[in-house]
């Protein structure tokens, strides 16, 4: 029992000398290189941070998420062609990406797709 504790101990003053120096080696400065620089959206971040954005550059972002959740919904489908009715399974697929095609026609339509305005 002794032994168990005196291990215990040991163990916990080597997790809070470990602590106690990554507090002391990772100190950063207030002028961090990633804290001076641009977001990936191209905002200062020690400027005025109600600034107006590019509406192309929200519509992008938006479309992006569309597809990966597109993505994330097809690939069950997938799997489900053993165990489900070929014919039903052919009707609900169709019917997706057919949905998909619609969506991506209206973006190209609406210029959401071109890069430069």
């Amino acid at each position: 029992m002794i032994l168990l504790l005196n291990i215990l101990l040991f163990i916990m003053i080597i997790a809070n000398i470990m602590m106690i120096l990554s507090i002391f080696l990772s100190k950063k400065s207030m002028m961090d290189r990633e804290k001076s620089s641009p977001f990936e959206c191209g905002f200062d971040p020690k400027s005025y941070a109600r600034m107006p954005f590019s509406l192309h550059f929200f519509l992008i972002t938006v479309i992006f998420l569309i597809f990966d959740v597109e993505i994330a919904l097809i690939f069950p489908i997938i799997p489900l062609f053993k165990s489900v009715n070929l014919m039903l399974w052919i009707k609900i697929s169709t019917f997706f990406i057919i949905v998909l095609i619609i969506g991506l026609y209206h973006e190209w339509n609406q210029n959401m797709l071109n890069w430069t305005n």
